[in-house]
């Protein structure tokens, strides 16, 4: 496969247990950069109550940089306050310039900081035993996410964080990006059956087809508790979709989409049309390509709920009861040494949708949980190795 279309020549697989499949990866080119983008000090945002603008903005790294690449090209895992994304040299100065627009709004219009960093694939392949594999999870006919593994990335985020000679830094010409397609129009989604259960885990072995292994028994102990991964415990179903006017992001929708268009008039045009989906959704009318009954049900199947980079990311819809057996049987794999995991309850879900294409059925929407979610749950991993907050 050419180096530029590697992910877009990538075959994809269907089954999320097929993350545990080595044969599903393929070595990212040498050519590639690493790109990640976080909020710095997330934690304490989330505090403060802000945690919906901080998911907001990591979702908005990603809508950045699709907008100035070509469809398809470019694999990315969404980390609620953040994102990690692999990047082809020919497309990098564009996406340069994009996430450091989305930093500058960031830090204008959300008083939210975002890191952004970049290192060389090879530069990562240089070093013994780290390797950045990528493998093609479709969710549903063209909406596929990234899943990444063999070390690479983790490496890529450790020397990012601790070296600022890995971060971008503003030229100073960077307009606003371009975030046509972000939306935040749901209201939070109700757990149906208790808890909202954002989980994190690592396997800690050096094996990879070990550690596969191990993924592979793990979401089978977790499927055999909460019954499902691809269905009963998937935290978005038709019960808990609510759509109510004026919706309750629309404000800060506005200001991270509006650009260089006069603000006044792209407000009234963004409630205009709000208004309208709400009607649509409401009576199940079908308009300008936005059908609420199918939109529903190409939602629940494009939701991003599971992700894998080298950390197994689950966001389930479970009973009290279930989140302490599962919360049970990862402590004792933790207490043998197997992996290190971070869990953390909440009563609803925050949904961020990046809609590219209604009438081709091209949208994606990541979910987390709310009062912190994964953010949270990474905190408490790296609480359980003494490692602070970033």
């Amino acid at each position: 496969m050419s180096d530029e279309r590697f992910y877009h020549e990538l075959e994809a697989f269907d089954d999320f247990a097929g993350i545990a499949n080595p044969d599903h990866y393929a070595v990212a080119p040498d050519g590639w950069y690493v790109v990640i983008a976080d909020v710095e000090g997330s934690t304490r945002a989330i505090a403060e109550g802000r945690y919906k603008n901080v998911n907001l903005i990591g979702a908005a790294s990603i809508n950045a940089v699709l907008n100035v690449t070509e469809r398809g090209l470019i694999p990315y895992v969404f980390g609620g306050d953040g994102a990690t994304l692999l990047i082809p040299e020919a497309s990098l100065a564009a996406c340069r310039r994009a996430l450091l627009g989305l930093r500058r709004l960031a830090e204008t219009d959300f008083d939210l900081s975002l890191r952004v960093g970049l290192v060389p694939v090879v530069e990562i392949h240089r070093q013994p035993r780290a390797r950045v594999l990528v493998g093609k999870y479709r969710l549903s006919p063209g909406n596929e996410l990234a899943t990444f593994t063999g070390g690479g990335i983790d490496l890529a985020e450790r020397w990012i964080k601790s070296d600022p000679a890995w971060r971008v830094e503003q030229a100073g010409d960077e307009g606003p990006p371009d975030l046509d397609g972000l939306s935040c129009r749901w209201e939070p989604l109700e757990a149906q059956r208790g808890v909202m259960l954002s989980l994190l885990l690592r396997a800690r072995g050096d094996d990879a087809r070990a550690n596969a292994r191990l993924y592979r028994d793990l979401i089978g102990e977790i499927d055999t508790i909460a019954g499902r991964l691809d269905a009963r415990c998937k935290p978005v179903c038709d019960a808990n979709m609510r759509f109510r006017w004026p919706p309750r992001g629309l404000r800060a929708e506005i200001r991270a989409t509006v650009g260089d268009r006069n603000r006044i008039g792209y407000a009234a045009r963004l409630y205009f049309n709000s208004f309208v989906q709400f009607l649509l959704d409401r009576f199940d009318w079908s308009a300008g390509g936005y059908a609420g009954k199918r939109y529903r049900v190409e939602l629940r199947s494009n939701t991003d709920y599971r992700r894998f980079d080298d950390t197994l990311r689950l966001l389930l819809d479970c009973s009290e009861e279930q989140a302490g057996q599962i919360e049970a049987a990862l402590a004792a794999r933790a207490a043998g040494g197997e992996i290190e995991y971070g869990l953390h309850r909440s009563d609803s879900a925050l949904m961020t949708c990046l809609v590219f294409s209604l009438e081709d059925s091209r949208h994606i929407h990541f979910v987390d949980g709310s009062d912190g979610g994964f953010t949270s749950a990474a905190s408490r991993m790296k609480a359980s190795r003494g490692v602070g907050p970033t």
